[in-house]
């Protein structure tokens, strides 16, 4: 994501807001949530209510049965007031919400209680059984009626030719292509951030379509839909049998962000209180008794994130380090949310709550992970999954050693505090394998030797069948760079969904989309083709399809749906063999079934010597390529082409 360069105007305001005088006619302008839930395991609920000096009323009552007030807190700021209320006893309903004005005058505001469509035991997330598709909705496709601009919406363009502004990809258009998902075979579809970015594109040509930068956390931005055509995209989801995983940042929000021009508490953002002069950046004063001092040149207040991951584990690891990762802005256009303020860590809380029960997404996608504050990550975690059990939550983790990915998964042995996270992403795959793609396999360390050296640590994983593995995404190069080797392609692809892992694909990959971040992000993000008007290429279709194209969909789609349900992959032991001559063999064994996945990871032909494997193939004669259909004489040895891959199942 690429900073913007900003002034400290608003930043300014926040500071006019929490030192004006009080407002005359106090107003509510909004509730967050706007509605909630009743059942709920834990029945406290937070309300921020928002408007011109909400602040001052008092008396804040309700009559309504099995409800009843905690607390009334004031911070700050003199627009929010935040209430805690229990509703353990609630049934479902409209409750009125009572307060006094200065003057004695009483006002009120009705406010919904709804009934949960199922118990949160009920509600099922992904796992390794599932094959998760990455989907960035601004580059996918297009509805027909899509309409621009969109009012009340800070400027923006919509520029195809532009690999850094928005293109104008929607929901209608992702759900008017949900058979496609079926016939790839993917079982699941990760979208990234839907919520609204209402930040305006930047003079040196970049905006926030990535949806990083959020603005609203209870709203749906407006270029991709409202609220309602996400239930509607998420049912039409599940009729085909698709899962929904919703991608959240709780490290940092969107410059434009109310809380950014109006911080309900001096606390709320992360505000270094000392200046890096060695980087050149400027500093917020943010002690608890005074007002954020803006100091520094343009583009000052703030620090940014080292983006150093490992001080957040490093036993020796300086206090400058460690608050440098946590407490730096990710980029100067999302300032950093600290989570240690009880109130906003209830608001994030929830709001993931709030989009599962309103929503029925199937799973969540947390960015920057170790980037929020440990402690109250780990709290969001332990109180979700005792809501949902059998919901799953991934973890962006972007450390290439499996050690320190490991040590964020439940239950961890490696790390003092307990994560609470089911899911973590593994990048030590996608690092040894993006080496091992250039690379011909050796007898040492090269090839497909990086690829067997990673999983060697899988014993330091409470539970390897949780970990989320890739070979690209929306902020990696692409797997095949600037050029179109299906070879490797396909054994990368192999061995992500044989492997004991929960593969995740990027869109585009079946079909050979390529392209490197070299210039700019928006080269790995590019529009598929035909999903948008005027495209004369249609990869959605057979016919549409290029020749190469479409032998890769094939070839990937008769895997896909091969996996589907196969319990050898989802349950099954695994075993993998040292790279022997080249050639890099893995085993999946359950009950009498095996499947060998056989990768020859050269570029010139080789011999896979079948004697070598004997304890997995036992005495088994014969065993069918399920890429291609072809049988094997397993009582050969196997003569492997070039970089062929096989997988074997008998």
């Amino acid at each position: 994501m690429k900073p913007k360069l900003l002034t400290l105007s608003l930043l300014l305001m926040s500071i006019i807001t929490m030192s004006a005088a009080k407002v005359k006619k106090p107003s509510i302008e909004r509730i967050d949530p706007a509605f909630w839930y009743v059942g709920m395991k834990n029945p406290s609920l937070q309300l921020m209510l928002s408007g011109p000096g909400i602040a001052s009323v008092s008396d804040v009552t309700t009559d309504y049965p099995g409800v009843r007030i905690d607390s009334v807190v004031r911070l700050d700021s003199p627009n929010y007031l935040f209430l805690y209320i229990n509703v353990r006893e609630a049934k479902a309903g409209t409750m009125t919400l009572k307060w006094k004005e200065e003057k004695g005058k009483w006002k009120e505001v009705a406010y919904e209680l709804r009934q949960r469509e199922m118990a949160g035991e009920e509600r099922r997330g992904f796992d390794i059984s599932d094959v998760l598709y990455l989907v960035m909705p601004d580059r996918f496709a297009q509805g027909l009626d899509h309409s621009r601009p969109i009012a009340g919406m800070n400027s923006y363009r919509e520029d195809r030719s532009q690999p850094s502004l928005r293109h104008g990809g929607d929901m209608e258009g992702i759900r008017q292509h949900l058979d496609y998902f079926t016939d790839l075979g993917v079982t699941a579809l990760w979208f990234t951030p839907v919520l609204e970015n209402n930040s305006p594109d930047s003079d040196n040509g970049y905006s926030t379509y990535h949806g990083y930068a959020t603005t609203d956390y209870y709203r749906v931005d407006p270029r991709f839909g409202t609220n309602d055509d996400y239930r509607r995209l998420i049912d039409d989801c599940h009729k085909r049998g698709l899962k929904v995983v919703m991608d959240m940042i709780f490290n940092h929000c969107g410059f434009e962000h109310p809380w950014v021009s109006d911080m309900p508490s001096r606390d709320w953002l992360n505000l270094q209180p000392t200046p890096n002069p060695s980087r050149g950046e400027g500093s917020l004063n943010s002690s608890a008794n005074q007002s954020p001092l803006p100091s520094g040149g343009a583009g000052g207040g703030y620090i940014l994130t080292s983006y150093k991951l490992t001080p957040v584990l490093d036993p020796y690891a300086s206090e400058v380090d460690l608050r440098e990762t946590t407490e730096g802005w990710f980029v100067p256009s999302m300032p950093d949310l600290n989570q240690h303020n009880p109130h906003l860590m209830r608001y994030l809380i929830q709001n993931s709550k709030w989009w599962i029960e309103t929503a029925g997404i199937d799973g969540i996608r947390m960015d920057t992970y170790p980037y929020a504050f440990g402690e109250p990550m780990a709290e969001w975690m332990r109180e979700l999954n005792e809501e949902y059990p059998n919901f799953n939550t991934v973890g962006e983790t972007w450390v290439t050693e499996p050690a320190y990915t490991a040590a964020w998964q439940r239950d961890s042995r490696l790390s003092t505090l307990n994560s609470q996270l089911k899911s973590v992403m593994d990048f030590s795959f996608f690092d040894k394998l993006s080496q091992a793609r250039n690379e011909e396999t050796d007898g040492w360390w090269q090839g497909m030797n990086r690829l067997y050296n990673s999983f060697v640590y899988d014993y330091l994983y409470p539970n390897p069948n949780s970990v989320l593995a890739f070979i690209e995404n929306h902020d990696t190069d692409r797997f095949l760079g600037n050029g179109r080797d299906s070879l490797m392609l396909k054994q990368a692809l192999a061995l992500l969904l044989t492997v004991r892992r929960i593969p995740q694909l990027y869109y585009g990959t079946e079909i050979m989309m390529n392209g490197t971040k070299e210039v700019t992000d928006g080269n790995v993000r590019k529009d598929f083709p035909g999903g948008f008007p005027g495209d004369t290429h249609n990869a959605f279709t057979r016919e549409g399809r290029t020749q190469a194209e479409q032998q890769m969909f094939g070839w990937l789609s008769r895997l896909l749906h091969w996996r589907q349900g196969n319990q050898v992959i989802t349950r099954g032991t695994m075993k993998q063999f040292i790279p022997f001559n080249g050639v890099y063999v893995i085993a999946r064994q359950l009950d009498a079934r095996t499947v060998l996945t056989v990768l020859n990871g050269t570029t010139k032909a080789a011999t896979m010597s079948v004697s070598r494997y004997a304890e997995v193939i036992g005495s088994t004669a014969r065993a069918k390529d399920i890429l291609t259909g072809r049988y094997y004489d397993l009582t050969k040895d196997l003569q492997l082409k070039p970089r062929q891959s096989l997988v074997l199942e008998f």
